[in-house]
């Protein structure tokens, strides 16, 4: 396709469209709230981390060996992660393990994964 194809030269405005769709049209804070989710996502960091959770629920000590990183250093990312209502943690014991927070965040990475591995196909 040129450049040119790529651009809409019509003097008619489709009004039908352009109604439909700005009533479903999300308010500023929660576009504002989508952005700041996929940005906290838009770590390579961090999608390590949720690439592991999506695995299987892990402690500190065991994502910091499996990326070989600093307890602190996951412990940082895992905070912005639980900020962002991406994980969730339980207490066993002495213990903290992390998890996905739910299905929909599951679901959300493995898409976006599967997004990627399928460009390279």
């Amino acid at each position: 396709m040129k450049k040119d194809e790529m651009v809409c030269d019509c003097d008619v405005i489709h009004e039908e469209v352009v109604e439909a769709v700005s009533k479903k049209l999300p308010d500023e804070r929660e576009l504002y709230d989508l952005s700041d989710f996929f940005k906290v996502l838009g770590d390579s960091t961090r999608a390590k981390i949720m690439w592991a959770l999506d695995e299987s629920e892990m402690c500190v000590c065991d994502l910091a060996v499996l990326l070989d990183m600093t307890k602190s250093a996951v412990s940082h990312q895992l905070r912005s992660l639980r900020e962002a209502n991406l994980v969730k943690n339980r207490r066993e014991g002495k213990n903290v393990f992390y998890s996905l927070a739910d299905d929909h965040v599951k679901q959300i990475f493995e898409k976006g994964l599967e997004h990627i591995r399928e460009k390279k196909d």
